[in-house]
């Protein structure tokens, strides 16, 4: 009892009272600190201090790995090791599967005599900025008064829905590859969404130009200067810049860095060259090797999709990097292009609805609802998705009186049903995989909030979005189509 109170007051103590433990006096202004009592007491400090009887531990310290200190210390040591030990474990599961297996790489899978044969979705793709003139020609209409609102906004329909079922007819009646196809259909549904944008956008500035508020306006957003105002040469840029909200001024860079942008084709290629080698090397065997997972055995299935789901993972992960990051920025580049928040650090979110809440930057003021809104959306981490989806479903469904739940369910259900259009159009099978995998997010944010709620774990979410999203979701999603399409191949 002694020693532990001599403990504690040792630890509430800021200096131990013995002489022995005192510090020496620190000079004052002017002393040259050589004075005989200043001198001799550091000396015997400095001394004393040395000796086998000086006491070494003098107050309370935690274990820097116990619960009350673990996340006030660095780990960056352990993170270096978990680098090192993962380069060398995939090292060597790489060159055991080419030991075992050799090279698997065909550039046939690629390109082939096969591919000649989507000669039409060439064709689709080229002719996909007849839509775009069209619009811009409807908006001149409508700039003149030459046309009606209504039938501006009819015109405008009509655009946009044959922009998106002209790919679709064309890649079902000529049975395109899969490849071809979700490249096509990809493309198509960009297109969409710019035409969307660019018809909604103009649409609102010519609402503008009508409202009593219009000078307040124009004080807080000086670009829009003339709101009648209809450019195809801002029409143009729009198309081919990485973003899907249409406005007439984008924030612009000074010059373009050359050195710059074949450094990041290099790291393009380079990573896209892994990706091809994981698909090739990895992914097509073990699928080819697989069952359907809803039939046959439960646990070889769950053996497939364990072994699937660390090359998808990776693929995923060069895929996002390829794209968002590497693809984005050099078009960036090439525009002059000045915003280029692509993507947030999706990845340190605690839990699942904090994945895609990070575009609250945009709309600030709308909190609780929007942070709910995005807990709804697609775990994409897409920033032009993510802020097209407020600026053009959400917003304005909330401007015409529906409620936000009903708001929030439409955003959230458009986004699943195109997910599922671009991957159902090529694979041909309208199974509505992707739209499940989608929807099935909505309890996972229940899961990860309660959870987080009721153990006050801050990883808890971050951990079931990897395991569910990376780990199982995507390799079950793959499985599902190769074994659908390898069925309706069959029977043709």
């Amino acid at each position: 009892m002694a020693s532990s109170r001599g403990g504690e007051a040792l630890a509430r103590s800021p200096e131990p009272h013995s002489p022995l433990h005192r510090r020496p006096p620190v000079a004052a202004e002017g002393d040259d600190g050589r004075g005989e009592d200043q001198g001799a007491g550091g000396s015997v400090w400095a001394d004393f201090s040395r000796r086998a009887s000086a006491p070494v531990h003098r107050r309370v310290r935690e274990s820097p790995l116990s619960s009350d200190a673990v996340f006030k210390q660095s780990h960056a040591g352990l993170l270096n090791l978990c680098i090192v030990v993962l380069i060398a474990v995939n090292g060597r599961l790489i060159i055991e599967n080419l030991m075992k297996y050799g090279l698997l790489i065909r550039a046939g899978f690629w390109f082939s005599s096969k591919s000649l044969r989507d000669w039409p979705l060439l064709i689709c793709c080229v002719t996909l900025p007849v839509f775009p003139l069209g619009a811009f020609t409807t908006e001149k209409m409508a700039q003149h008064k030459f046309i009606s609102e209504p039938l501006v906004i009819c015109l405008h329909v009509v655009v946009t829905t044959a922009s998106i079922l002209y790919p679709v007819y064309v890649i079902i009646r000529f049975d395109s590859a899969v490849l071809s196809g979700f490249t096509l259909m990809f493309f198509a549904i960009i297109v969409w969404s710019k035409l969307v944008s660019y018809a909604h956008t103009n649409y609102d500035r010519r609402i503008l130009s009508k409202s009593i508020h219009k000078d307040d306006i124009h004080s807080n957003f000086p670009e829009l200067d003339d709101l009648k105002w209809v450019s195809f040469k801002s029409l143009v840029y729009f198309m081919v810049a990485p973003t899907l909200c249409y406005q007439l001024n984008y924030p612009r860079t000074t010059s373009i860095r050359k050195g710059w942008v074949i450094h990041q084709i290099v790291k393009l290629v380079i990573f896209t060259g892994l990706m091809g080698f994981i698909i090739e090397q990895y992914i097509n065997p073990i699928i080819k090797n697989s069952q359907h997972p809803l039939r046959g055995n439960l646990l070889y299935a769950i053996e497939r999709v364990l072994k699937l789901s660390i090359p998808t993972l990776y693929v995923w992960l060069c895929m996002f990097y390829c794209f968002f990051h590497l693809w984005l920025n050099i078009l960036a580049e090439l525009l002059r292009f000045g915003d280029r928040e692509f993507y947030k650090d999706w990845w340190n979110a605690k839990t699942i609805d904090e994945v895609v809440r990070h575009v609250d930057l945009l709309i600030g003021e709308c909190g609780t609802c929007l942070s709910f809104f995005w807990s709804l959306m697609k775990i994409d981490h897409s920033q032009p998705v993510h802020k097209w989806m407020i600026r053009h479903i959400y917003f304005p469904c909330l401007q015409n009186g529906l409620p936000k739940g009903v708001a929030l369910m439409i955003s959230f259900f458009l986004s699943a049903i195109f997910h599922e259009i671009c991957v159902a159009v090529p694979c041909q099978i309208f199974k509505f995989w992707a739209f499940i995998g989608i929807m099935f997010q909505i309890p996972l944010i229940v899961l990860t909030k309660y959870l987080q709620n009721k153990f006050k774990n801050t990883t808890v979410g971050n951990m079931i979005f990897w395991l569910f999203f990376c780990i199982l979701g995507q390799p079950i999603c793959i499985l599902l189509y190769y074994h659908d399409v390898m069925n309706r191949k069959v029977k043709l």
